[in-house]
């Protein structure tokens, strides 16, 4: 399984885990929700970073 790979089943585990958070406390300003929702805008800001270093040319 490749890097990307990886990236992409973290960023969709914590999606679901998000999903589940929301539906459990049916709140988006509970604290639990807000905390997943900062980890998952971090391993999608990770995943991107990482497709950018793909993207620039090496110097």
């Amino acid at each position: 399984m490749t890097r990307n790979m990886l990236m992409q089943l973290r960023i969709e585990r914590a999606r679901n885990r998000l999903y589940v958070l929301t539906e459990k406390y049916g709140d988006f300003q509970h604290p639990a929700v807000i905390k997943q929702s900062m980890v998952l805008d971090e391993l999608i800001n990770q995943y991107n970073r990482a497709g950018e270093q793909i993207k620039k040319p090496i110097v």
